[in-house]
Order: structure tokens, then sequence, then C-alpha cells
């Protein structure tokens, strides 16, 4: 495994953590998004378990981990930051996995880059529907991410773009959507719309709650190998 900054446009850098297939050959890689606060780290079971025939980049969000910290967040450029990596890449297909903000993300990128995106996979993410604001508390120490992050991405979350539904049509690319059943705060009945609203997809529910890839990284890594090799 290998941990690499690249240069994403802009002269904004993005950490990523590599991991070479240890099998056959031919298999699209793997780019995978976290979620608000999470790091490329949160995936190191997830990635080492799918790098077993296919490559994985696990990926730092602008404002996490060992990508940079430019102080501006938004659902849009972080997607500009993605589609970016992917045009460093120079892979002519990926399949791209995004959990919670990650998944939105991941679903910005797949718009952005239709012939790019082979499969999609989004973990426990809903259509985006507005709601009440909850207050905002910064934990106490030394956090892996910019607080800053959450201040500005959460409203943007709490009171959406109308236009995501009509984002949502226009994906191309057959959807792979994991819910995290009743324990998870995420609505399933939004996470039901997702999937009902995508042009091709499939809903698995895995009762783990909102981390499910954490949670029950078996389960969760068989759904996704299934779905990737079907």
């Amino acid at each position: 495994m290998t941990v690499e900054r690249v240069d994403v446009g802009g002269g904004l850098h993005l950490s990523r953590r590599v991991r070479a297939s240890r099998g056959r050959t031919g298999a699209p890689p793997v780019v995978l998004l976290p979620g608000t606060g999470m790091t490329a780290r949160d995936w190191d079971h997830v990635a080492a378990d799918l790098a077993a025939d296919r490559t994985t980049h696990a990926v730092d969000l602008r404002g996490h981990g060992g990508s940079d910290r430019p102080g501006v967040y938004s659902i849009a450029p972080m997607a500009d930051d993605v589609a970016g990596l992917l045009d460093v890449l120079g892979e002519p297909v990926v399949d791209l996995v995004g959990h919670s903000l990650g998944g939105l993300v991941a679903c910005r990128v797949a718009a952005q880059r239709p012939g790019t995106v082979r499969r999609l996979v989004v973990e426990d993410v809903g259509v985006p529907h507005r709601r009440t604001p909850a207050p905002l508390a910064r934990p106490v120490g030394e956090l892996p991410f910019d607080w800053a992050v959450v201040e500005q991405v959460r409203p943007e979350v709490d009171d959406p773009d109308p236009g995501w539904p009509d984002l949502v049509r226009r994906l191309a690319a057959p959807t792979l959507v994991v819910g995290g059943g009743p324990t998870s705060h995420v609505p399933q009945e939004h996470v039901r719309e997702l999937s009902d609203t995508l042009p091709d997809a499939r809903l698995v529910t895995i009762d783990a709650g909102h981390l499910v890839h954490a949670t029950e990284p078996e389960r969760f890594t068989a759904a996704v190998r299934a779905f990737l090799d079907a």
C-alpha cells in the first residue's frame, strides 16, 4: 500500500491510499470516497479485501486527512477534485464507491463523467431533502479534518439544491444503493427514493446503521464485490 498526494487541478492536492491488485488483471480500479470527518483510512478493511483482484484508490476529500485544506468546501468542488483525480489516473473506466457525503460527491462525479464511471455504489445515501438544522458543536481536541467542512457543507445538506432529483435521473451508471436499515439516522425512505429514481439501480439493506462498511465490513464487501463482478 502506498500513500500519494496528487495535484488534481488548480494546485489542489488530494491524498490517496493505493493498493495494487494482488490477483487478476483487467478489472477496473475502484475509487473509494469517505463521509464527512472520515479519511481514506476508514476504507482500509474494504480496500484490502477488494485489492485481492482490483487496484483500489481510497481518497481523502478536500479538507480531510492528508489532502489540502483550502478553507472553501462544498459538494460541487469536491466532485471537481475527484474528477481531476480520475484524469490523473488516466483509466478508461473506474468503479466509484461513496459513503454519506462521499456518496453525494460520487453521484456528482458520475453525472459529470458518465463515460468514465462504469459502476457506482452509494452507501446509506438518500435523495437530499430539506431538514431542520441540528446544532453544530465542534468536538474537543485535534480532528483529522477541517471543522469548516462541517460548517460549510452541513447547510448545503440541510437545505439542498432542488436539482438533486434531476441529477439522479441522469446517472447512467448501474448503481448499487446500500441502506443502513432502521438504526441509521438517514431516513431509509429517502434511500429507497434514491434507488427508485435512478435509471438502473438495485437496493440492498444491511441493518448496520449509517456506518455499514465499518460495522459489517464482510457483508458490505460481499455485496459490493457481487455487484462489481456481475
